[in-house]
């Protein structure tokens, strides 16, 4: 027997029959899903230090289990010192299960650490279905070690789903627990 995560579990007992009775579709592949989530770095403090994009994605690696990538500029900005090719950045994309086990140790335990939180604001999302939000410190993810940071980085995180409208995707996301705040 192979192992299956437990939120894709979630996703094809409960997600799928609740989100086709309330939106009344007529085929369960009617309903959407999480196709990817991405999250990305970027790191202006890099410039100065190549080493800052080193250990981000040392980081990146260690929260999502697979190799992350270092991005670099498109074009020279003399104003901040910026020639084309410097690495700016790192990002990764997760698909399948190792998706579904970051979405549920997001969900379940790094957000609930960040501090003061209340819930994530729902306006990320951009009229296709797709949800972007950002958070300010690597720090809330148990897999970072505390005693080896050395700077502390934000990062955006973009959940990609094949949803017609915000509503539905918000209902997805809902569905699966994601901590949307109350207004």
């Amino acid at each position: 027997m192979s192992y299956v995560p437990r939120l894709k579990e979630q996703y094809d007992a409960d997600v799928v029959p609740k989100l086709q009775e309330r939106f009344e579709y007529k085929s369960s592949m009617q309903v959407p899903k999480i196709e990817k989530i991405c999250l990305n770095q970027g790191l202006g403090k890099a410039i100065t230090d190549r080493k800052i994009v080193d250990g981000a994605i040392e980081e990146l690696n260690q929260i999502c289990g697979q190799k992350a990538v270092s991005t670099v500029s498109t074009k020279d900005i003399s104003n901040f010192k910026l020639r084309k090719g410097m690495p700016v950045g790192a990002r990764i994309t997760l698909r399948r299960e190792r998706m579904y086990e970051f979405l549920d140790r997001l969900i379940n335990v790094a957000l609930p650490r960040t501090r003061d939180f209340q819930g994530v604001k729902a306006t990320g999302f951009d009229g296709r279905g797709n949800f972007s939000f950002g958070i300010q410190e690597q720090i809330i993810f148990p897999e970072i070690d505390l005693d080896k940071v050395k700077h502390l980085n934000g990062m955006h995180i973009t959940i990609v789903t094949n949803a017609r409208t915000n509503e539905e995707a918000k209902e997805l996301l809902a569905a699966f627990g994601f901590p949307f705040k109350k207004n």
